[in-house]
C-alpha cells in the first residue's frame, strides 16, 4: 500500500479508519522521534514526545494539510511538543533543584531567605503577565532563545519582542525593588 498517499490515508483517517491512521503512523513515526529527540536529547522523552505529537495529529486530523506528506506537519508538531516538554522539565528542575553551594556555604539564613523571597516574587510577578510577554519571559529569559527564534515562535515582529521585553525587565526591576523597599 506504498503507493497510497498521505492525503488520501489522512481523508480516510477523518473518516473515523483506524487503520490508516495506523499507517500513516507506521510511515512517519522514526523521523518525528529522531526530530523530538533532537530537541530533548532523552529516549525517553522523545518517545513520549512522539506518542504525543500522534496524538495531536488524530485529535487535530482537520488541521493537517492534505496537499502532499504528513510529514512536515508532524515535524513541526513534534519540535513543539518536544520543546513544551523540555520547557516543563527546566521549570520542574529549577523548582526542586537544591540551593547553590555558595548559599548553603555562607550558611547565611537571611539570604538564604531573601533569595526564596525574590524568586517567590519573580514567579508571581510573571504569573500576573499578560500571555504574550510570559511566552516571552519563558522563552528568552528561561530558555535562552534569541529574540528572533521568540519572534517566530509567537508570530511577533523582532522589534516587537526586544519592546515587550524591554518594558518586562524594567517591570520586573521595579517589582523587585518595592519588594526590597518594604522588605
Amino acid at each position: 500500500m506504498d503507493d497510497v498517499t498521505d492525503a488520501t490515508l489522512i481523508r480516510r483517517a477523518r473518516t473515523g479508519d483506524r487503520g490508516a491512521f495506523g499507517e500513516l503512523y507506521d510511515r512517519h513515526v522514526r523521523p518525528v522521534y529522531w526530530q523530538a529527540y533532537a530537541v530533548l536529547g532523552n529516549a525517553s522523552a522523545a518517545e513520549d514526545a512522539t506518542q504525543e505529537t500522534f496524538v495531536t495529529a488524530w485529535r487535530r486530523l482537520g488541521a493537517i494539510s492534505t496537499a502532499g506528506s504528513a510529514l512536515p506537519w508532524l515535524l513541526v508538531t513534534a519540535r513543539y511538543v518536544a520543546l513544551n516538554a523540555r520547557r516543563g522539565t527546566v521549570r520542574r528542575e529549577r523548582r526542586t533543584t537544591e540551593l547553590p553551594d555558595e548559599i548553603v556555604a555562607a550558611d547565611d539564613v537571611p539570604a538564604i531567605v531573601e533569595a526564596a523571597d525574590v524568586r517567590a516574587e519573580i514567579d508571581r510577578a510573571v504569573a500576573g503577565l499578560a500571555d504574550t510577554d510570559r511566552a516571552l519571559y519563558e522563552l528568552c529569559l528561561e530558555d535562552g532563545l534569541t529574540y528572533a527564534e521568540a519572534a517566530e515562535r509567537l508570530g511577533l515582529t523582532h522589534a516587537s519582542v526586544r519592546n515587550r521585553l524591554s518594558r518586562l525587565r524594567a517591570r520586573l526591576r521595579s517589582d523587585l525593588r518595592a519588594l526590597r523597599e518594604t522588605a
